[in-house]
């Protein structure tokens, strides 16, 4: 495994470099990043993973700082999937040209963007530089993220080449989606997010036949507040081609975002 520290490394290194796989990560690798970089090593020439906390997508920068970082352990991780290239800039590195100024439109500010005010134009704003920077052939991503999947691929296919690959969530054996915010998070939170997530498989299920009315996900979702003790700030049925409103399951997901301890979790069934 190579490091690449900075872009003249990186213009180095990938010189010549075709079928190049990449996965965006900020670090405190988990088993949902490992099965995005193996999916990446079994479908291209090289894979490139970069480690990079972009703060322009937090909104405080209590949440910058305490977000979860362990390069020693990401190291060790990544040098026993035999990766080919890691990319660790500095914000200097990866803020080092003007660009243009990303504006959601009003039918995105939705979901997370409703709640998370810059949060998305930070995100796009670092998967447009790195695009540029690295110029993959393939992007891997995870469906756990939901939104940001649908938006940065939204905007990177009008101006790169890159095919976005979309990954399916992984998830532990109690059902909980796996993240770097789970560090974050105690035995008994994860219990409480694992049972949870059981309750929406079972709920998903159940209603997979029914034209779903508003008021049974009104009726959920205080069913939820209740019985997990969490703040919830939106649980909605969304068609996974644009993420409109829906009211059935087929072709859709049911979107949640809640608090536990005061850390955000976001997930999707």
């Amino acid at each position: 495994m190579k490091i690449l520290l900075n872009n003249n490394d990186l213009n180095e290194a990938l010189y010549g470099v075709s079928n190049l796989g990449f996965v965006p990560t900020m670090g405190s690798l988990h088993k949902g990043h490992i099965s995005l970089i193996k999916k990446s090593l079994r479908s291209c020439n090289k894979t490139i993973v970069s480690i990079f906390v972009n703060p322009t997508q937090f909104n405080s920068k209590k949440d910058y700082k305490s977000y979860p970082k362990n390069y020693q352990k990401d190291l060790l991780i990544l040098n026993k999937l035999n990766i080919d290239y890691l990319f660790l800039p500095k914000i200097s590195t990866v803020y080092d040209k003007k660009k243009t100024e990303i504006k959601l439109s009003n039918k995105d500010k939705i979901l997370c963007a409703k709640y998370r005010k810059g949060h998305f134009e930070g995100v796009i704003d670092i998967m447009d530089r790195l695009t540029d920077k690295i110029k993959p052939k393939k992007i891997f991503m995870g469906e756990k993220d939901y939104q940001q999947l649908y938006l940065v691929n939204n905007y990177l296919k009008k101006k790169y080449r890159t095919k976005i690959i979309s990954c399916k969530t992984i998830r532990d054996r109690n059902k909980v989606a796996f993240s770097s915010r789970n560090l974050l998070l105690k035995k008994n939170h994860l219990l409480t997010a694992s049972k949870l997530a059981k309750d929406l498989i079972l709920f998903k299920k159940k209603i997979k036949a029914k034209k779903i009315e508003k008021k049974l996900l009104v009726d959920k979702k205080k069913d939820l507040i209740r019985s997990y003790n969490v703040d919830i700030e939106y649980f909605d049925l969304r068609k996974i081609s644009n993420l409109k409103t829906s009211n059935r399951i087929k072709n859709s997901k049911l979107f949640i975002s809640y608090y536990l301890n005061n850390v955000r979790l976001i997930d999707n069934f």
